[in-house]
């Protein structure tokens, strides 16, 4: 179907006013719950041809997020959707205002591949209980699970509302040629900076939903072994390939090789062996090949092997790590955690202050001014205190970057604003009012008009 006549038509459709109706959203809503738990075997199977990603991690961190998404929205649309009563000024009395949600339109949204349906249906479904008609460009790197949302959604939502568009590079720059109301992309910074540019041609307003590298600090003051466990399940999981996870672990020196021994007894515990349930693979020949490369031979810990015919690299522990090393030039997006040790806490603050604010951050303490400096000084999107990665899964924290990891925000309310513009209409009534502003001016007015304003 050529994509200028769906989004011309979506654009007529919107236009009639259907989807302002909340029952009309509502029906939609439901109706992709229901197809999503119809074809939650053609999701699983798609998925794991793609990464070898299971069952259980595909429910736990991609469907049930969709699902419950899907019923927030279902539970408090009525009352996101209705006009809200703000203070009138003095100025404006007798007179009421209010702000009235609308749908911005015809919107895109660009997902990601390494959470291919949380990452592309959260964003739709909040786009949709907004009001809009959306157009999806999932990525193409995740293929199967693309046909497979394209099959789902294609064959059950009429194009003029919501539609998949199926295609590569030359199709989602063909996308971003198009006038769209707005456009959500999750991915990389040096693709957001694209999709931001393009946007800029239309004056499109645009979220980016964006990485970068995501500290996790430990201190001598942490509950080391709870510290060690949830680290290692948030890094390793989807085998490090998740926007969110801690790219590189700072750990006080006094407590540094009794915390190494523990994460590596975790990454036992937890059998990340080739084909299991607990780990995916790779996703393709090119970022196995980027990620091997920042593996220095001369400082694994832990791990360090792999195997290409797999697309496997065992989880990796690298320690003396130095801020000049490859690994600390980029965002790594697999499962290799660098090990740096500090002497103290205002040190490790300072070191992260140097880099660009990243999309998340983690701190495991118990000591309550190591808590305080953390929050006051670093900023970052969101991020935990004593866990890493759960904060993204509360529907009432906005989950978004800040700076190079990225603009805007969703989840809950927060996703329906983002998709919403705030009409603000003033209303007056039409006696009462008195001539002051009026002309012809006068001293005596100005006098009046000084106290007023």
């Amino acid at each position: 179907m050529n994509i200028q006549e769906v989004l011309s038509s979506q654009k007529v459709f919107f236009q009639s006013q259907k989807t302002k109706n909340i029952k009309f959203r509502k029906i939609y809503l439901e109706k992709l719950k229901s197809l999503i738990i119809q074809n939650e075997e053609l999701l699983y199977e798609a998925i794991d041809k793609d990464f070898g990603k299971s069952k259980f991690d595909t429910f736990t961190t991609e469907i049930s997020l969709v699902l419950k998404d899907i019923d927030y929205y279902l539970k408090n649309l009525n009352t996101l959707s209705k006009p809200k009563k703000v203070t009138t000024n003095l100025a404006n009395q007798l007179g009421k205002s209010r702000l009235y949600p609308e749908p911005l339109g015809c919107v895109l949204v660009i997902g990601a591949w390494n959470y291919p349906y949380q990452l592309s249906l959260s964003p739709i479904i909040a786009a949709l209980a907004a009001g809009n008609c959306c157009i999806l460009k999932p990525s193409e790197i995740a293929e199967n699970t693309m046909k497979a949302m394209a099959t789902i959604i294609n064959e059950n939502f009429p194009p003029e509302y919501l539609y998949v568009y199926e295609g590569g590079i030359d199709e989602t720059t063909a996308l971003l040629q198009l006038k769209f109301d707005s456009i959500f992309f999750t991915g990389s910074t040096k693709v957001g900076k694209i999709v931001y540019k393009a946007a800029a041609e239309h004056l499109t307003p645009v979220t980016l939903e964006l990485g970068g590298k995501s500290p996790v600090i430990v201190t001598k003051d942490a509950d080391l072994n709870v510290a060690a466990k949830r680290i290692v399940w948030g890094k390793f999981l989807n085998a490090g390939q998740t926007c969110v996870a801690p790219d590189y672990l700072l750990v006080e020196e006094t407590v540094q090789e009794q915390f190494l021994e523990m994460l590596r007894n975790y990454i036992k515990e937890f059998q990340y062996s080739p084909g299991s349930e607990q780990y995916t693979r790779i996703i393709n020949q090119r970022n196995f090949q980027r990620l091997i490369k920042l593996i220095d031979k001369e400082k694994i810990y832990y791990g360090g092997t792999w195997n290409e015919d797999q697309l496997y690299i065992e989880p990796t522990l690298l320690t003396q790590v130095d801020w000049q090393d490859d690994v600390m030039q980029e965002e790594i997006f697999g499962p290799i955690l660098p090990v740096i040790s500090f002497t103290s806490f205002p040190m490790a603050l300072n070191s992260i202050l140097e880099l660009e604010k990243p999309l998340s951050a983690y701190l495991f303490t118990n000591n309550a001014e190591e808590k305080e400096n953390f929050l006051q000084k670093l900023s970052f999107g969101g991020g935990c205190i004593n866990d890493v990665i759960m904060h993204l899964s509360n529907d009432y924290l906005p989950f978004g970057g800040v700076g190079h990891s990225g603009i805007g925000n969703y989840h809950g309310k927060y996703g329906f604003e983002t998709f919403s513009h705030q009409k603000a209409v003033l209303e007056k009534t039409t006696w009462g009012e008195p001539n002051i502003k009026y002309p012809p001016y006068s001293e005596k007015k100005l006098t009046w008009i000084k106290k007023f304003l």
